[in-house]
């Protein structure tokens, strides 16, 4: 009989954990199951560093941003950066010693909450003996098997604010408003972003782009008497010709560099540079960054992330391991951690099992049929 359930956050923060931990704390306690929740993400496995969790700590919490847990999305148990005897960096796996310590702790089950990496972690600490359970957590929306992961329409909903006001400003001065949204790999905030806020130009990962392309949309507007455009860009978003605007690679230990090993940064700076290069109109770029993931988490978030936690508290307790929460088909069910994690089996290596956008799917035809440009 599960008794005592250890809950983390990792990754990147993200509307809706708080609401997830609540979700999965309330339901713990109303079955006389303990929680306990590990600091800093796997940080916090790694170290053996974790708090009791009850009423007291998740009442009102539901719509805060952020994490009471807080988290990391640079360690991996798997590969844990050390110096050897001659100085040298090496990684060292050091998953067995923490599988030995959740087994020595009495932790019956580890909820792991996070996206594509952490996910993939989660599944293979299956392979070390521990229970675990995932919830799916990525305000890009990119996780496999789930309609939709808590967190992205808080996003969709910021940056479709920051669009309607930099249409003011696009309209009052005759510019060219760019603004870049979150999206390394695919580009749902982006097309959702463009389809709610009007915008006549959208760029994603999923379609490499022509600025040519997008340049005549901009002539067509002006020859039309509208004198302004918003575009809206993914930041992994790359020219036919080029490649995704990279601030810098981080160093892994896992045989593979990981999603969240690329850094990316400038993707909505370089498309403004040029496009007032190319039309020698008036051109502004604005990068929402860390905007889209802060502050309140909008109703729906709530109410999905409480969902998720609570659905996955309950897969822990009938001792269903192994599987991750998910709404598919607008139905709350779960699935293996397996199929989440993909074909890549090398343990500690990430996975890039990503959802991307459906090109033959009703948004991108939406935005097609009223005039969106996506550059091609």
């Amino acid at each position: 009989m599960v008794k005592k359930v250890g809950i983390l956050t990792a990754g990147g923060d993200c509307p809706g954990l708080n609401a997830v931990i609540r979700g999965a704390v309330k339901t713990a306690l109303y079955n006389n199951v303990e929680v306990y929740g590990f600091l800093e993400g796997y940080q916090g496995l790694l170290k053996n560093n974790f708090v009791k969790l009850g009423l007291n700590e998740v009442s009102g919490i539901i719509h805060k941003g952020g994490t009471i847990l807080k988290s990391n999305n640079g360690t991996n148990c798997f590969a844990v950066p050390e110096t050897n005897e001659k100085g040298e960096k090496v990684f060292v796996d050091k998953s067995e010693e923490v599988a030995e310590m959740l087994k020595k702790d009495g932790f019956d089950c580890i909820i792991v909450v996070g996206g594509d990496g952490s996910l993939k972690s989660a599944r293979d600490f299956m392979l070390r003996g521990v229970n675990v359970v995932g919830v799916p957590k990525t305000i890009d929306n990119d996780v496999p098997f789930t309609d939709v992961t808590f967190g992205f329409n808080t996003a969709v909903e910021v940056a479709t604010e920051a669009i309607d006001r930099l249409r003011t400003t696009a309209e009052s001065h005759g510019r060219i408003m760019v603004l870049e949204v979150m999206g390394r790999y695919a580009g749902w905030i982006a097309l959702s972003a463009a389809l709610a806020g009007g915008a006549d130009n959208c760029l994603i990962p999923e379609i490499p782009y022509d600025l040519s392309k997008v340049v005549e949309k901009i002539n067509k507007r002006s020859e039309a008497g509208r004198n302004y455009s918003i575009i809206v860009v993914a930041e992994g978003a790359k020219p036919k010709e080029g490649t995704m605007s990279i601030r810098e690679i981080e160093e892994s230990g896992s045989g593979n560099a990981g999603l969240d090993s690329v850094k990316l940064g400038g993707a909505g700076a370089f498309v403004a540079k040029e496009i007032e290069r190319l039309t020698g109109q008036t051109t502004r770029a604005t990068t929402l960054g860390y905007i889209q993931r802060g502050g309140n988490t909008c109703s729906y978030d709530r109410i999905l992330s409480t969902e998720y936690g609570s659905l996955a508290m309950q897969l822990a307790i009938e001792e269903k391991f192994g599987r991750m929460v998910t709404m598919l088909n607008g139905k709350l069910q779960s699935i293996s951690l397996n199929e989440v994690a993909g074909s890549d089996t090398k343990v500690g290596a990430k996975s890039s099992n990503l959802k991307l956008v459906d090109l033959s799917g009703d948004m991108i035809q939406t935005a097609r049929r009223i005039g969106i440009c996506f550059g091609d």
